[in-house]
């Protein structure tokens, strides 16, 4: 009977599967030792969407427990808007986290009775407080969480509280003027203070917190991660498939390797879709191409923005695409490259092309080059493109 897919689409990958960043883990690391001296720590973790900012998180979260005897929560925030939710949730996370290591009777008072336990079994917790006791929180952040540590510091060294996925709630600038007065609090007020604050955002979005509040940038250490090596996507690859008795030929991990760009969401995608194509344990060339296929629709029909996904598979400009995908590299092209490659019918609508694909946001002219040349706003369209190719090249093929 063939085993669970190893890979975790669309989640930080598996602690035992995670590669390199090395340099930036040993930053962070560097910030949670000295929390657990006393000294409030803020790190502002930046990468480009898909880069493996979650993955990291939650690879550094599990070593701040277990080098570092932390008490750590990963707090997603997608689709948070307010400050009352953003501290419900961390609490929340906080509660569940104590009353996973058998500690919630110590810290269960600054709650004020209102955790409820859910879920079958009631194996976790609730946080469900009214809106004049979740402005209270917002209000007294640092002093809540100080409560905590004190009832708890026999137990922990510190507290590390990842704020992922922040977009939403840094659309209006009350998240930059709370966090930069909670920081100022803590300088003030406390001695000592074993907490590491780490949020967790796109490049766009810390510099619109620059500009909401220019003093808070000061506060942070920035850690921006890039793409994985080759070599570190080859071996994330290997070792999941391994993990589970499958292998695969060094060409054909290399194919795989090709198309992710170093970005652990692609590669992911790639890896799980392959491996459901697989009907045996050694993954051949057939087996990566319907992979492929496949990884590239379900890349569309979930990264994509849904105005995008519908442009770029019109009819109209599909055999533009097809050829642009045959560029590599492809995070950057010319124009003169890709009318070079066209018909006389695709020529006629090249301009159209470009114009729509600017409005659209999914290129922009690229100033760094001389004139003509364009780039992707975002390292997933051009991977999309890419793998479309594939779907399109080997369609004949696969009807045969």
């Amino acid at each position: 009977m063939k085993q669970e897919s190893p890979f975790t689409p669309g989640s930080p990958v598996p602690y035992e599967f995670f590669v390199g960043r090395q340099k930036e883990i040993e930053e962070i690391l560097t910030s949670v030792r000295r929390a657990a001296s006393g000294r409030q720590q803020n790190v502002f973790l930046v990468g480009e969407r898909g880069i493996g900012k979650s993955s990291l998180a939650h690879y550094v979260r599990d070593l701040a427990v277990k080098q570092y005897n932390f008490l750590t929560v990963h707090v997603l925030l997608g689709g948070v808007t307010t400050l009352e939710e953003l501290v419900r949730r961390v609490f929340e996370r906080i509660a569940n986290e104590a009353h996973a290591r058998r500690w919630f009777e110590k810290i269960s008072d600054v709650f004020g009775g209102r955790i409820q336990q859910v879920g079958f079994f009631a194996v976790s917790l609730g946080f469900n407080a009214p809106e004049s006791d979740l402005s209270h929180l917002v209000r007294d952040f640092p002093e809540a969480i100080n409560k905590i540590n004190e009832k708890i510091k026999d137990k922990i060294k510190g507290i590390l509280v990842v704020l992922d996925d922040i977009n939403g709630i840094c659309k209006k600038d009350d998240f930059a003027n709370w966090y930069k007065s909670c920081v100022d609090h803590i300088a003030l007020h406390y001695r000592g203070f074993p907490v590491l604050i780490m949020p967790v955002a796109i490049p766009e979005i810390r510099l619109r917190l620059g500009e909401q509040q220019p003093s808070l940038m000061r506060v942070f250490k920035v850690v921006e991660i890039e793409g994985l090596s080759d070599d570190e996507v080859r071996a994330f690859l290997t070792r999941a498939f391994e993990s589970v008795g499958v292998k695969a030929s060094s060409e054909v991990i290399g194919v795989m390797v090709s198309y992710s760009g170093g970005l652990p969401i692609v590669m992911q995608e790639i890896g799980d879709a392959v491996f459901t194509a697989n009907k045996d344990d050694l993954i051949d060339e057939d087996d990566s191409i319907k992979g492929l296929m496949t990884a590239a629709e379900t890349m569309g029909q979930k990264y994509l923005e849904p105005r995008v996904y519908q442009a770029i598979r019109s009819k109209r400009y599909r055999s533009i695409l097809r050829k642009l995908g045959s560029l590599r590299p492809l995070a950057h092209f010319k124009k003169a490259e890709i009318q070079s490659k066209l018909n006389v019918d695709e020529k006629k609508v090249l301009h159209n092309f470009l114009r729509r694909m600017r409005e659209l946001g999914v290129v922009l002219q690229d100033k760094e080059r001389e004139r003509g040349w364009y780039k992707f706003t975002n390292p997933l369209y051009p991977l999309y493109i890419s793998m479309e190719g594939i779907r399109y090249r080997e369609r004949p093929r696969n009807r045969r």
